[in-house]
């Protein structure tokens, strides 16, 4: 049987009439699952005996079984929830100054295999439907009887392969007269499905993006997410830029510093100076100009930094599009920095790099001085 919750409130507006039922009808059962919070066709008291009898024959309003549930001291819990066919999915609600957010699951296990993620362990069974992403956050508001005012769709699963149920939940859950959550409350993560990133532009909706990047570099991107074999950072930047250009909304960039994985010296430093100065956060940077992200090695054999740097190698790091230092590898294989673009940047910079055990270039102006011992 068909749940209730598959369908938008124009859908449920068409279902009603293919079964002789008028449109207000509609708007009365959608008014009584979202607002009122009911979900037993007999208590939709203005309702008809009748009309309550041929929606039980025709759709189930049932919410998700709570298999387990775990609470955490700050609050945030976890619920295993079972599916109607016996399917187990887990979601998860964070407490937050600003509101209650779920993180929403979207299909049955993953197909992504990212290397870091431990829902790439069950291999995808299936989609989830758009009721059955409605159905977790209908369960966890009956269960704390409060409002979700956030939803994230960052659960078990790639939501833009399962893109067209996740646009029907975002359209349900969006609705004014159903849970009406702030479409800038609710955010979709993707791995890098580069074609759905375009497709996602275009339904103009104000829904967040975010990018699960978590590599500076394809090499890196490749051995941790093996999507990026298939769409490649540069097609992945081309995506995200049209996306901003087509919505002028931000995206979030996804990154979990993994030990000697992702957050080699120069990656780690700078991004520890963009995490202190809240340009990134531990998991996540809002940057509009990813498309800019390149990294380059240029050999400057016979520089004349200070007089003495032949034979050194010249490098220089960009991160979305901006220098963020040059250092020279030397010989021995110490690296010594000897320039950053700003004076506000380089100070905080130097200092990250002093504590990293590498000789920082002292900065006077814009003017490089190599540091010497």
């Amino acid at each position: 049987m068909n749940s209730i919750y598959d369908l938008t409130s124009e859908q449920m507006v068409e279902a009603f009439l293919a079964i002789g039922e008028k449109k207000f009808r509609a708007n009365q059962v959608f008014e009584w699952l979202y607002t009122k919070n009911v979900h037993d066709w007999s208590q939709m008291t203005n309702l008809s005996k009748t009309l309550q009898a041929k929606l039980a024959e025709n759709f189930s309003c049932d919410l998700l079984e709570i298999v387990e549930k775990q609470v955490s001291a700050d609050g945030t819990t976890k619920y295993l929830l079972a599916l109607d066919d016996g399917g187990l999915i887990e979601t998860v609600l964070m407490i937050h100054p600003y509101g209650q957010s779920l993180c929403v699951t979207s299909q049955l296990g993953c197909n992504m295999a990212c290397k870091f993620c431990a829902s790439g362990l069950l291999k995808k069974q299936r989609n989830l439907t758009s009721g059955e992403m409605v159905r977790q956050i209908m369960t966890v508001q009956n269960d704390l009887n409060e409002r979700v005012s956030h939803v994230v769709i960052m659960g078990t699963g790639e939501p833009f392969d399962n893109y067209d149920n996740v646009m029907n939940f975002i359209y349900t859950i969006n609705a004014p007269k159903g849970l009406a959550i702030g479409a800038r409350h609710i955010t979709v993560s993707t791995c890098g499905l580069v074609p759905r990133i375009y497709d996602f532009a275009k339904e103009g909706i104000q829904v967040n993006l975010a990018i699960s990047l978590h590599a500076p570099n394809d090499d890196i991107r490749n051995t941790l997410m093996p999507i990026n074999k298939t769409y490649p950072m540069d097609q992945l930047r081309a995506a995200i830029k049209d996306y901003i250009e087509a919505t002028n909304r931000r995206v979030t960039l996804e990154y979990i510093l993994l030990k000697d994985v992702n957050d080699d010296l120069i990656e780690g430093v700078s991004a520890k100076w963009l995490i202190e100065n809240k340009y990134l956060s531990p998991y996540e940077y809002y940057a509009p100009k990813l498309f800019d992200i390149e990294s380059e090695d240029v050999d400057e054999t016979g520089g004349d930094y200070n007089g003495d740097d032949i034979g050194e190698k010249m490098i220089t790091k960009r991160i979305f599009g901006d220098v963020i230092g040059h250092y020279r590898q030397l010989a021995d294989g110490k690296q010594t920095i000897c320039y950053c673009p700003s004076i506000k940047m380089s100070k905080a910079m130097m200092e990250n790099f002093n504590e990293n055990g590498i000789t920082a270039a002292h900065i006077d102006g814009n003017t490089p001085k190599l540091a010497r011992d």
